[in-house]
């Protein structure tokens, strides 16, 4: 009885251990809610969809040639900010918004099956805003990183959709998890205690060259507040791990969706090795190459990316 009661004593002290380091830990105390999102006086605005709030922005004219611009796995749709402008100035109707769990869009959860935060979540987000928005016809569609997988996923199930689809970066391959990270509350407590906290901070790995881009780390932290961030990037890739991308790159290539594929030749992210395996899958692909760049070409190549993106589109009425 003795030692049972020590080993029960033993338990409790490590819970409260584990609690109370992961309030320690955690970064996040606020509620993302109207008063939240008044206060951070972002550009844009805001739609219900039917998972929450999306935060978006539109620029340019209404009857102009839509473009789409889906940012990565953590950083907010302010990714984009060189090519939405340039878009803009072209005349384009430019849309760029948030995924949920990031930015300022709202962060849902649902009872967790290991599938939330999938493919088909983040389609019925793009599928709903567009409908929202009132775009039906066919879009310019871009994705970075993360969103490249985003992007591509809906050019697969939605090629009707699709005037041109551009991959910046993109990942496109399955992470591998180590069993850890997919024990249920072990996983989501690792995650939230180990990799959360220290996100901002690690931004600018993304660069080449950090000190072009200071305050990044601190632009990113504001979203870090809100509840449930990081649950949503947590399930975000552990859904990614389950991936299929050879299926998905195979649709598109039937489909005949023209794909124009760029690649920061200095990428310390996703390294541009891997390339070769959407270029492999998609035969007809246009890639190009930018030197001088890390994880984020539209951003350290602003004007040489912006040139040949435009080059593209126009090449693709």
């Amino acid at each position: 009885m003795k030692a049972l009661r020590l080993v029960v004593l033993v338990l409790v002290l490590a819970g409260v251990g584990a609690a109370g380091y992961y309030y320690i830990r955690n970064p996040e105390s606020q509620t993302l809610n109207t008063v939240a999102r008044r206060d951070a006086q972002a550009p844009g605005d805001y739609l219900t969809l039917g998972d929450g709030v999306t935060h978006y922005e539109v620029a340019g004219p209404d009857n102009g040639r839509v473009a789409v611009l889906v940012h990565g796995f953590s950083v907010p749709s302010y990714i984009w900010d060189p090519t939405f402008a340039a878009l803009r100035d072209a005349g384009y109707r430019v849309i760029r918004y948030d995924l949920y769990g990031r930015g300022l869009s709202d962060r849902p959860d649902a009872a967790y099956d290991g599938a939330f935060y999938d493919r088909a979540f983040y389609d019925r987000q793009l599928d709903q805003l567009l409908a929202a928005l009132k775009v039906d016809g066919k879009i310019d569609l871009f994705g970075l990183s993360f969103g490249g997988y985003v992007s591509a996923h809906y050019a697969s199930t939605h090629p009707q959709r699709i005037r041109t689809l551009n991959l910046v970066d993109p990942s496109n391959s399955a992470p591998q998890l180590g069993w850890q990270m997919t024990t249920p509350l072990l996983g989501p407590y690792l995650f939230q205690t180990g990799a959360v906290p220290g996100m901002a901070d690690h931004q600018s790995s993304d660069f080449l060259h950090p000190e072009q881009f200071p305050g990044w780390a601190d632009r990113y932290r504001q979203q870090m507040q809100y509840h449930g961030f990081g649950r949503a990037l947590y399930r975000s890739r552990v859904a990614l791990a389950r991936e299929d991308f050879d299926g998905i790159y195979a649709a598109i290539a039937r489909a005949g969706t023209p794909v124009h594929l760029v690649w920061g030749k200095q990428d310390p992210t996703i390294p541009v090795a891997q390339a070769a395996h959407i270029r492999n899958a998609i035969p007809s692909t246009v890639y190009r190459e930018i030197d001088q760049s890390g994880h984020l070409p539209q951003m350290e190549q602003a004007a040489l990316f912006n040139h040949d993106m435009l080059t593209y589109l126009a090449a693709h009425p």
